[in-house]
Order: structure tokens, then C-alpha cells, then sequence
């Protein structure tokens, strides 16, 4: 069960950044947060990652579905036996970060990404990512080394 609440945790705490930037920020323009260690900029994202497939949103909508619903039944299936504690730690931040930019796909039909970090390279500056893209990305570190 603390899995489960760890996920929407997860979307919860997302959902309500995402929130907040749509109705206080404005696109285009950063705020250095956190003493500078991250910038604040509120972008719309009609792709996946690095707004892969942009143009096919509807397309990227039905993957991200199927995924997310995919990785539930693996999630579910991990309660019905003793398994590593970090496997399904993994799986959970995964999940919660699956259904938070899932569900902004399904009812904005985009995702709203609002963090970068204020680096010299400017490729690397221009990503901008959102809580839930950090949780998939940590979530599948850890479900890797969970399940070895």
C-alpha cells in the first residue's frame, strides 16, 4: 500500500506544480528558483521526451496510455509476491510520473514542463522537464538495479 501512496504522492505533488505554473507563469519567460540552481519556465509540451513525435499528439497520447496501463498490471503483479523493496519503489515513482504527464496528455493535450537548469550549454539549457519526468527517470534507475 505505501507504494500506491507513493505514486500519488507523486501525481499529486505534480499536479499541483503544473497548476500553479499554468496559471502563474508565462511562457517564454525564466525566474532563477532555489538560489539559482534551477530555472522556472513554464513550456507546453505536445510531444513525449524532447518533444518527440510534436506533430502526432494524439499518437504519443494513445502510447503514453498504453504504457502507463502496461506498467499498472506490472505494478499490481508485484504485490502478489515478495520482491525487492527498490524494484517496486522503482515501479511506483515510475507510475505516479506515468499517470501525472498521462493524464496532462489526455485533458490539456499537452504537458506542462517548467523546470531546466541555468547551465552554459545551451542544448542542454533548453530542456525542460516537469517532477514526474525525474520520478520516470529515477523509477527506472531503480527498477533496473531492484530487479538484478
Amino acid at each position: 500500500m505505501i507504494y500506491a501512496a507513493l505514486a500519488a504522492v507523486i501525481f499529486l505533488t505534480d499536479m499541483v506544480i503544473k497548476n500553479w505554473v499554468e496559471r502563474k507563469c508565462t511562457e517564454g519567460k525564466e525566474r532563477k528558483i532555489g538560489k539559482g540552481l534551477l530555472l522556472l519556465r513554464k513550456h507546453h509540451n505536445k510531444g513525449a521526451f524532447l518533444n518527440a513525435g510534436e506533430g502526432k499528439s494524439k499518437l504519443v497520447a494513445l502510447l503514453s496510455i498504453v504504457l502507463t496501463l502496461a506498467m499498472t498490471v506490472v505494478f499490481l503483479a508485484t504485490f502478489s509476491f515478495r520482491g525487492s523493496r527498490l524494484l517496486k519503489i522503482g515501479l511506483a515513482m515510475l507510475l505516479g510520473g506515468a499517470y501525472s504527464n498521462t493524464y496532462d496528455r489526455i485533458h490539456r493535450n499537452y504537458v506542462v514542463d517548467y523546470v531546466s537548469f541555468p547551465v552554459k550549454n545551451e542544448a542542454v539549457r533548453r530542456i525542460i522537464f516537469n517532477i514526474s519526468d525525474f520520478c520516470i527517470m529515477i523509477g527506472a534507475l531503480c527498477m533496473v538495479l531492484g530487479s538484478t
